[in-house]
């Protein structure tokens, strides 16, 4: 486990350099991890307003709000937000927030949920970590996407333009071993970010990223 250390505090953080424990979470914690996360002249307002909100509805709900909520609650666009948190928005904001994926999951929330009906296919069983994430990217295949999507109740499924976007997102993680930012991917994919919400209604980590068998680290 790291840590970090600014103006005299120490932070313990996880392996993927997240807050470990997020009641340990205040403002000099994100002052600090700024200087890491590509924001060099501190902390705006507007930088603050969007971590208190992530934190509020974690607290309140128990779970993570998605780009799209989040966006939407400050009427940010695109290149807005990429301006606050070049890094991202699970990588950038919720990192500065103090909220790990892992702890800002669909949790309690999800426990309300219908239960899910069966999944019409299921000649084949696949490795997936507590939250349902593929956990070895290569044993994905177009039946486990499928299922998740089946899973998450997407309406159409998988369209042409939604493999477009799993497509891009197994190439790009082939190559660089890591997911892109929602940044990226609307840049290069030509997508908005209306256009991705609506095909992946659950968020970009926990409906394509998760979809595609991958998981942001």
């Amino acid at each position: 486990m790291d840590k970090l250390v600014f103006n005299n505090r120490e932070y313990q953080l996880d392996h993927f350099g997240f807050l470990a424990n997020v009641n340990d979470w205040d403002e000099n914690f994100a002052e600090g991890m700024a200087h890491d996360l590509e924001i060099s002249n501190g902390l705006t307002d507007n930088h603050k307003k969007v971590l208190n909100y992530i934190r509020d509805i974690f607290k309140r709900d128990n779970t993570c709000p998605t780009v799209y909520d989040t966006m939407e609650h400050f009427n940010f666009n695109i290149g807005e937000f990429r301006s606050l948190f070049p890094m991202g928005y699970q990588r950038g904001a919720c990192r500065l927030a103090g909220i790990s994926y892992d702890k800002g999951y669909l949790t309690l929330h999800s426990l309300k949920k219908a239960e899910p009906e069966a999944i019409p296919v299921e000649s084949k069983s696949y490795r997936v970590n507590a939250k349902g994430f593929l956990v070895d990217w290569t044993e994905w295949d177009k039946e486990f996407a499928l299922n998740t999507a089946d899973e998450l109740k997407m309406p159409d499924l998988l369209t042409d333009k939604h493999w477009e976007i799993i497509n891009y997102l197994r190439q790009f993680y082939s190559k660089e071993k890591t997911v892109p930012n929602i940044y990226q991917l609307c840049d290069d994919c030509g997508i908005t970010l209306d256009e991705l919400k609506s095909l992946f209604p659950d968020g970009y980590h926990r409906g394509a990223v998760k979809i595609a068998g991958l998981r942001i680290k």
